[in-house]
């Protein structure tokens, strides 16, 4: 995963610390926001390749999020990670119909999300 920058976007403040310490351990370029519309903001600032979206954000949700992403020029590019804490069989399916290209439900297990985030961007 080099050269890779990720966006977290997690409102949840521990959350947010929660995969920010499993990017910094595995030296991960990444910069966190709280909100759909802060990324927004991010992803017109910088070049990610990478996006980890809670789905279930205040304001303009996950899903809304990865469709503003796929629908721009400039992002449709990039790689969503969907994660959730609400999860479901019918949602983790959804997710990837939808066009995340992977689905985590929380809490996090440290290996699996890294490897599958390694997997997604190669």
């Amino acid at each position: 995963m080099t050269n890779q920058r990720i966006l977290v976007v997690e409102d949840d403040t521990d959350g947010q610390e929660v995969v920010a310490r499993m990017l910094r351990f595995h030296r991960l370029d990444f910069d966190v926001v709280g909100t759909a519309e802060d990324a927004l903001d991010a992803l017109n600032q910088g070049e990610y390749n990478v996006a980890i979206i809670d789905l279930a954000l205040p304001g303009m949700d996950g899903w809304a999020l990865l469709q503003n992403i796929q629908r721009s020029a400039a992002t449709a590019h990039m790689k969503c990670v969907a994660v959730t804490a609400f999860h479901s069989a019918e949602v983790a399916t959804k997710a990837i119909e939808v066009g995340f290209k992977a689905y985590f439900a929380k809490p996090l297990e440290t290996t699996s999300f890294v490897r599958e985030l390694q997997r997604v961007t190669s």
